[in-house]
């Protein structure tokens, strides 16, 4: 049972997200064989003050 999961900054459309699980399960399909319904992805969208880089955080 694959399981991704896709930490990112927040804003992404449900368009988008729907267009991303699509493809990531098909890549995974066709590499593992496995059933698409065994496939299982979660997104985790986290504000720009939640996240430091270089120092900083994104919102800054």
């Amino acid at each position: 049972m694959p399981i991704v999961n896709i930490d990112w900054l927040e804003g992404r459309t449900q368009d988008q997200k729907r267009e991303i699980v699509r493809r990531v399960t098909d890549v995974i399909v066709e590499v593992t064989g496995c059933p698409p319904e065994a496939v299982t992805v979660i997104f985790t969208d986290h504000p720009r003050h939640d996240i430091g880089k270089a120092g900083k955080l994104l919102s800054d």
